[in-house]
């Protein structure tokens, strides 16, 4: 067959793999002919936005990648930084959302699977799990479903494989109602000599399929990773994967054993596209080729056809390429583990990827033009913000109703911020996530230092594996988390992404962790439509600048787009912008670290940071008033560097006691939070009098950066403040004092009125209990 041959498929067949009418015709340009229907499936996969980052790769350049402990940035299955003595830590963030709208639990499930490969891939054992979930409103019945699946998903492959779910961040908003978000970040702890890449190298070496068999799950489901979700999308639950996570503990031992041996030249997970991406990404990272042989592949169907082997995303598979000659030597090892393992290809010389089906040819399509060489557009950005941003910027304080500002009917109205504080507590977005976590092991492996719900970022020992040498310091740790508010990010792309930055920093510090880098998940609409593009560039733009202030380079990470699902009308309806920011911190001592709860009657409270705060786009707004507009905080680089360490200093000093970030919902739901995590009371003063017209609101729930709520003992509150005045000058205050659980919560104006008075029972019973209890109520009236 000839380019100038009749096009074998139709302009239905084409656009279904996702390829576009001038992406064919360069298909055809680059082949010199047209491609057959595998050929054609494997460019729709990996010229899909999920694979070739078409869209958003111009945008990612911006981002720093280098700094003195980045050891592997973007490329690899997995960024990899140095923790020092010899241990190093390999973080990935990868996002499973299409398929867990399909099919919740396996999508969810398979997406905990996908990123446990990408790092032990690398040769690093896994240690911990983190998700970052989205769902629409809480009183949805389709969104409890979907909750429930995800959730259900998630505990049942992290449980089973033996990798603690240590935590992460649900948020719950009518934008995400068609369209869950699912990310999920690992970290591992490297555990062979070298780092494992994926470049194939050697000419004449073997490659290996390992792992599970390949069935036609997943099919295609890169593609449909790239596609807008609707109401045919129930038909692709073909392209959602199953998965096994008893296979994959097994894959885990057996791939760490092998890389120990040096055997294994290259090696590469077979996520999305499957033997397609796996074979076309190695060979094109080593400047060479692969030919791989079907008839070798072990399968658990009957009759499949090269297209479904090449985009079939069966889970728990691996290819590896091999020194000559000692490829028997790691098929037994994964055969002792129960696993299959096979030679099915060799690589060679011309840069090809090269597919053998039933002693034909059945692909034959250079490795470059698949992964390397691979569309790319750069898109005009919009001369000014769109029109809805516009107007959301013109939204003032003024406009919100008169009791909302003190020395207006005080008092008839002062009893109010109690039932506002309670209505916010009860807010599933910031209410207590325990039902979503005590259905995680979040303690296997006994290095869990907090458990989630108990500080602003997980905390995970650090011990040498087997093998490896006593590291020196034995209590050191690693700290992560992942933070992102996509109320902000929508009303304002780039100062809501470089606070997204700046949270997931001052969380590590709230732990005493220092910042080290940054993997990111970017969930976003589609790029081809002008607003959604505006929201990508300048969120990575604002991501870029944040990254770079912080200190925190970018290791890698994911690009979700087309995360849009269509309404009644049929018109799309783009998710809320999300970039998701994953970053690692180092603990030096874990007795020098703190969680957010108060840990004693008689601590002294303050607030390190601005005292100045926001209602454009709080949660306050959101929920008790109904609005979502104004701008976001902006982010103060240089405050928040000085307070960030000065919390971390703190504690590493033994002053502080306590720290809790003032993020969704402000400083009285911080102090809440505080109370409820420490079961203990507090008595705090705000910089406001009854008497003069102050807008209340926005001190008790007004939102900010650089500002962190801490506790420290009496006993060291002259040398505290010593240090405090020093280093922060003005930027801080002394709020008042913790008390015993008695006395719950109280709030008062700096001339005694009080604002707020609620006891530990009454926040407790509504903060722990609001989920479970939608959900409880949604199962009795269904």
């Amino acid at each position: 067959m000839t380019a100038t041959s009749p096009i074998p498929f139709s302009p239905q067949e084409i656009a279904a793999e996702g390829i576009k009418p001038e992406e064919y015709a360069e298909i055809v340009r680059r082949l010199d002919r047209h491609p057959n229907k595998a050929e054609l499936g494997m460019f729709g996969v990996m010229w899909s936005e999920h694979c070739c980052y078409k869209n958003s790769r111009p945008l990612l350049k911006q981002f720093p990648t280098t700094g003195p402990r980045i050891l592997v940035g973007p490329g690899e299955n997995a960024g990899v930084v140095d923790l020092g003595e010899g241990l190093q830590l390999a973080f990935k963030i990868e996002s499973h959302n299409h398929p867990s709208a399909v099919e919740p639990f396996q999508g969810a499930a398979t997406g905990v699977g996908g990123i446990l490969r990408d790092i032990f891939t690398m040769g690093a054992r896994p240690i911990a799990l983190l998700n970052s979930l989205r769902f629409g409103s809480l009183e949805d019945p389709k969104t409890q479903r979907l909750f429930s699946g995800v959730v259900a998903g998630i505990s049942h492959y992290g449980n089973c494989v033996g990798v603690p779910t240590v935590g992460g961040e649900v948020y719950f908003d009518p934008a995400y109602s068609g369209n869950p978000l699912v990310n999920v970040m690992a970290l591992g702890l490297m555990e062979t000599p070298e780092i494992v890449k994926s470049g194939a190298s050697g000419i004449g070496n073997p490659v290996l399929y390992v792992g599970s068999t390949t069935g036609r799950d997943g099919m295609g489901g890169a593609s449909f990773a790239s596609a807008e979700l609707s109401d045919e999308s129930i038909d692709d639950r073909p392209a959602v994967q199953v998965g096994d996570p008893f296979l994959e503990k097994s894959l885990i031992e057996a791939c760490l054993e092998a890389f120990k041996t040096g055997a294994v030249v290259a090696a590469q997970d077979m996520g999305a596209a499957g033997i397609t991406c796996s074979t076309s990404e190695m060979a094109a990272k080593g400047g060479v080729g692969i030919e791989l042989d079907l008839d070798k592949i072990p399968v658990r169907e009957t009759g499949m056809v090269p297209y479904e082997y090449l985009l079939s995303e069966s889970q728990e598979r691996m290819l590896f390429v091999a020194h000559q000659g000692r490829e028997q030597e790691l098929i037994d090892i994964f055969h002792r583990w129960g696993l299959q393992a096979v030679v099915a290809g060799k690589v060679i010389a011309e840069p090809i990827v090269r597919i053998f089906f039933q002693g034909a040819i059945a692909a034959e399509i250079p490795a470059d033009a698949l992964a390397e060489n691979t569309p790319l557009y750069e898109r005009e950005l919009l001369a000014e913000p769109p029109e809805y941003a516009r107007q959301a910027w013109e939204w003032s304080s003024d406009s919100l109703p008169a009791w909302t500002i003190a020395g207006i009917e005080i008092q008839g109205n002062l009893q109010s911020w109690h039932d506002i504080l309670l209505t916010l507590l009860n807010t599933p977005t910031i209410a207590s996530k325990n039902w979503v976590y005590r259905q995680y092991d979040h303690q296997v492996q006994n290095n869990t230092v907090f458990l989630p719900g108990g500080a602003d970022a997980a905390v995970v020992r650090l011990r040498p594996l087997e093998g490896q040498e006593k590291i020196t310091n034995a209590l050191s740790g690693v700290a992560a988390t992942v933070d992102c508010n996509p109320r902000y990010v929508y009303l304002d792309p780039y100062e809501g992404a470089k606070a997204v930055v700046a949270e997931a920093a001052r969380n590590l510090s709230c732990v005493g962790a220092e910042p080290l880098a940054v993997t990111d998940n970017l969930n976003f609409g589609s790029p081809e439509k002008p607003i959604g593009y505006w929201q990508l560039a300048e969120a990575c733009r604002g991501l870029a600048e944040g990254c770079r202030e912080l200190a925190t380079p970018v290791t890698g990470g994911n690009v979700s787009l087309y995360n849009e699902t269509l309404d009644p009308q049929g018109n799309p309806q783009p998710i809320y912008p999300t970039p998701v920011v994953g970053m690692v911190g180092l603990i030096s001592d874990l007795t020098k670290i703190c969680g957010q709860g108060w840990q004693a009657a008689g601590d002294v409270i303050y607030l390190l940071g601005t005292s100045a705060s926001s209602l454009g786009a709080s949660e306050y707004l959101a929920t008790i008033h109904g609005t979502v507009a104004g701008r976001p905080p902006r982010v103060d680089f240089e405050l928040e560097r000085r307070v960030q360490k000065v919390c971390r200093e703190g504690i590493r000093s033994g002053w502080v006691r306590s720290a809790h970030d003032c993020a969704e919902g402000g400083l009285a739901i911080a102090a809440a939070e505080s109370c409820l995590a420490g079961n203990l009371g507090a008595q705090i003063h705000v910089e406001v009098s009854a008497t003069q017209l102050q807008r209340l609101d926005e001190v008790l729930f007004g939102e900010g950066g650089a500002r962190i709520l801490v506790s420290v003992a009496s006993t060291q509150q002259e040398t505290w403040e010593s240090y405090l005045q020093e280093h922060l000058g003005e930027n801080w205050q002394k709020l008042g004092m913790v008390e015993n659980t008695d006395a719950g919560l109280t709030v008062l104006t700096t001339d005694n009125q009080t604002l707020i008075h609620v006891s530990i029972e009454e926040m407790n019973d509504i903060y722990q209990n609001a989920i479970a209890r939608r959900l409880a109520i949604s199962s009795t009236t269904t």
